[in-house]
């Protein structure tokens, strides 16, 4: 209590790692709930994406409200609401509607603990080196991610009343870290008219510009793609292959796919620095490659390649969020960065939607040939990508050769 006494930011961190945990705990789920509740593989993707409805208004006004009420008036309800959000989802083993409530309502805590979060713990970490803040929020919050599934899977496999037990965890959890975090001290300013003050000139939004849609958009998506493909499709694909322990396969996956993309963040941010754009094309790369792996898993039908999809689909994920993120960076002005970093998390979140997408298609094609289709439009991506990025290096290179002496 004493340490968390003299660094409040890891009180912060504790609610970010409590949140993210809650965030994936659903994944390992959805077996159980196509077994027990007898729902279609369409309806329980449809259920892991609904998240998305409720994260991405909430993630661009969490922001603004933390910039007018302050950091803790936004996070105390957010962990409550998260505690509730998993006592809906407990729900949903007498209501399937309650398990798309608990799912939005879930997404709606995520998306409002994430930006202020991050930021107060950047503030509250403003005594360390530059940049120390905003590592300890990610990998705090990325941990979570981590955790969550990883334990719910295991949980859901081995003991009893899995759709209850998974979501006690979390409750438990998380009113644990509500006390601890309840009295962390407030920082900043409450009030974001500054922004208006010291740019007075109405100038178009970076989250508008050509340049953020034509060069960060197109992959944006693919950051929750690469993750929900190794998440969700991959482990139906090779349920029967694992049938003896296909929940605790599925939150394996879910931390080996996660972990990895925790852990390749840091290089990837070395790699960024030194030649801009590499990290996004290397992450797209790896994209390719893992649904080309997926393909090969459903042709073979064997759980063995599973795990080295996983991993090369969970470094894709890593790579291509800090490639955006970092090129977000570069392009927006201070005074933008939050607003457009909340429009390309929202875009990040589209590949929630993937799973939806597969299951719905397999149902009239061949699962190889929906996975071929990914395997596609992953190609075209690329090709797009490393285009905008040879023509915005000549445009660099022009523009250096017209100023120089």
């Amino acid at each position: 209590m004493r340490l968390l006494a003299r660094n409040p930011w890891m009180r912060v961190a504790l609610m970010l790692f409590a949140v993210g945990w809650g965030a994936n705990q659903f994944a390992p789920l959805l077996l159980v709930y196509e077994a027990h509740q007898h729902l279609t593989e369409q309806v329980t993707s449809a259920m892991f994406a609904a998240y998305v409805i409720g994260l991405m208004p909430a993630l661009l006004l969490s922001a603004r409200l933390a910039g007018h009420f302050g950091h803790r008036a936004i996070i105390r309800p957010v962990m409550l609401l998260a505690m509730v959000s998993s006592g809906v989802l407990l729900l949903g083993h007498w209501s399937e509607a309650a398990l798309f409530v608990g799912r939005v309502l879930y997404g709606v805590a995520t998306g409002a603990a994430m930006a202020p979060g991050t930021t107060w713990v950047k503030e509250l970490s403003a005594d360390s080196a530059p940049g120390t803040g905003a590592r300890r929020a990610a990998m705090s919050l990325s941990a979570g991610f981590m955790g969550g599934p990883l334990v719910s899977g295991l949980v859901a496999q081995w003991l009893p009343a899995p759709e209850i037990l998974a979501y006690a965890v979390h409750i438990v959890l998380m009113a644990g870290v509500t006390v601890l975090a309840w009295t962390t001290p407030q920082t900043g300013s409450t009030t974001d008219a500054g922004d208006h003050r010291e740019h007075p000139t109405r100038v178009r939004h970076t989250a508008l510009s050509r340049a953020f849609w034509a060069g960060i958009a197109p992959a944006a998506p693919w950051v929750f793609t690469c993750a929900s493909i190794s998440l969700v499709v991959l482990p139906n694909v090779v349920r029967g292959s694992v049938s003896s322990w296909e929940v605790a396969f599925s939150g394996i996956m879910a931390g080996l796919t996660l972990g990895t993309g925790v852990l390749i963040q840091q290089p990837a941010r070395g790699f960024e620095a030194r030649r801009p754009g590499i990290t996004t094309l290397a992450g797209m790369g790896c994209a390719i490659a893992g649904s080309l792996l997926a393909l090969l898993v459903a042709q073979v039908s064997g759980w063995a390649l599973v795990p080295v999809a996983g991993i090369v689909l969970g470094a894709g994920y890593g790579l291509v969020l800090v490639g955006g993120l970092t090129a977000v960076e570069r392009l927006a002005p201070p005074h933008q960065l939050a607003m457009t970093n909340a429009v390309f998390y929202c875009l990040t979140y589209v590949g929630f939607f993937m799973p939806t997408v597969i299951a719905t298609l397999v149902k009239h094609f061949p699962t190889t040939e929906v996975l071929g289709l990914v395997v596609v439009l992953a190609v075209l991506t690329t090709a797009w990508v490393a285009l905008r990025g040879r023509r915005d290096a000549l445009s660099e290179a022009g523009a250096a050769s017209t100023t120089a002496p």
